[in-house]
């Protein structure tokens, strides 16, 4: 893989490159356009290509002739997943029940990103709702992992891991509501970010908005701050938003980890499987901590049974999206279907404690923050399954394939980052989960630099 290719470089390379005008942002959006004409057949990243980002990049480009760039991102790519509204398009989020029309307003976050310039080039695929990490849907069809296409790539961002990884633009939005950033990222080699809940403005909610945030899905750790503080401005729409933040998230990112207190999670509220990879994963980073003079320790920590409220929380968002479908609801996939009916028919004293619950475990993890600074522990349970998989009993793939180390961080609301740690043994992507308390975005993405110094990440090479 040629390092001089212009859509692999990072965005903070991209921009360096427009300040010096070695390059200008439409020589890099016609290196992102020929790879993906070249890639994306097999790849299936792309729910629609954008036809207007020519004219951006253009604009872009004239600006910096000019020099005066309009914000951070000025002309540097990005893809917007299909669950978050882009003017101009349809939010079919991956699903045959929506509607094609395309909606007349951005989405907060892409206004933040529209604002400091990044050039939009498509809507990425999603799985239908988001419900699931297998990355297929019943309208898009099956997106594929570009480290080995026989492979999914997690979801539910699969077109933002696929694109990430394959080298479609460097900045990638995801959304997150049990580990849809995270999940993709471990499994396509990517950092994905999931901040602080109300961090990055929601609008529309999405089907999960009592545990959903949105979040970069990037390359390095700097880009994803780079992308955070585009996208992370508050807006009127979103009033559980938190107020801006002032901070480059960039400041203070090269600060490094030591004196910081990491404790090791070996039990995320039940019996989390891990396979031999992600365990030499987790030994390997904490080591990488360690060396840069973090104090790391196991972490011992009382939580409810976390697989069970989260079950009730998907089961009551997937009843909910069967039951507004009317007639429209026999084109929904089966699994949502089968997720509603076995977890979706509480009572509403049996959700109001589900959400007591859900609050008890985010106290718990607060008052564990009082010992640790940071929390490391595993991204996904094993390497990411096969494409054409079947899921049979999506219930219980839940907490035993796809998601049982993420969606503890979802409930309790906190920033979570998955980091990439080089390959498993079957050339797969590896990698950790590192998390910090509510609010302390800074301190994951400090966290995640210190191991990316230590250890950078590998690329996939497609030829």
């Amino acid at each position: 893989m040629s390092e001089t290719d212009p859509a692999l470089l990072t965005a903070e390379a991209m921009i360096a490159a427009f300040a010096c005008r070695q390059l200008t942002p439409v020589d890099v959006l016609q290196a992102v356009t020929e790879r993906v004409a070249r890639f994306n057949p097999q790849l299936n990243a792309f729910a629609v290509m954008n036809p207007d980002a020519v004219r951006a990049a253009q604009e872009s480009a004239g600006r910096w002739r000019a020099g005066r760039p309009i914000g951070a991102l000025d002309g540097v790519p990005c893809t917007v997943k299909d669950l978050v509204d882009l003017a101009g398009f349809p939010t079919r989020r991956g699903s045959r029940t929506t509607s094609a029309d395309p909606v007349p307003d951005d989405a907060p976050l892409v206004a933040g990103l529209k604002a400091a310039g990044a050039v939009v080039i498509g809507k990425t695929t999603t799985t239908e709702f988001g419900w699931k990490s297998p990355g297929d849907c019943p309208l898009h069809g099956i997106t594929r992992n570009p480290w080995n296409p026989a492979h999914t790539t997690g979801g539910s961002s699969s077109g933002a891991g696929s694109a990430g990884a394959a080298g479609f633009g460097p900045l990638h939005v995801g959304t997150d509501a049990g580990g849809s950033v995270r999940i993709p990222a471990a499994w396509c080699g990517l950092v994905g970010l999931k901040p602080s809940y109300g961090r990055i403005p929601q609008w529309p909610a999405s089907a999960f908005a009592s545990v959903s945030c949105a979040g970069p899905m990037t390359r390095t750790v700097r880009d994803a701050a780079l992308m955070l503080g585009a996208m992370a401005r508050w807006d009127l729409r979103d009033p559980f938003c938190l107020p801006d933040d002032p901070r480059d998230w960039l400041d203070g990112i090269e600060a490094g980890v030591e004196g910081l207190r990491v404790g090791v999670l070996g039990r995320p509220g039940f019996d989390a499987p891990v396979d031999a990879d992600g365990v030499a994963a987790v030994e390997k980073a904490a080591q990488l901590l360690a060396d840069a003079g973090a104090l790391v320790t196991q972490a011992e920590i009382d939580l409810p049974d976390t697989s069970a409220v989260f079950g009730r929380v998907w089961g009551a968002a997937l009843a909910r999206v069967v039951a507004v479908m009317g007639n429209n609801a026999a084109l929904l996939d089966p699994g949502i279907h089968q997720v509603a009916q076995a977890l979706g028919g509480m009572t509403a004293i049996e959700f109001m404690d589900a959400e007591a619950t859900r609050a008890a475990t985010a106290h718990a993890m607060a008052r564990l923050h009082q010992q640790f600074d940071l929390v490391l522990c595993p991204t996904v349970p094993a390497g990411p399954p096969l494409a054409d998989a079947p899921v049979t009993d999506p219930i219980r793939a839940l907490w035993t394939e796809w998601a049982p180390w993420t969606f503890l961080f979802n409930l309790s609301r906190q920033p979570a980052i998955s980091v990439p740690m080089g390959p498993r043994g079957d050339g797969l992507p590896n990698s950790v989960q590192i998390a910090a308390a509510q609010f302390r975005d800074d301190l994951v993405l400090r966290a995640a630099r210190a191991i990316e110094a230590a250890q950078p990440f590998p690329v996939v090479d497609l030829g």
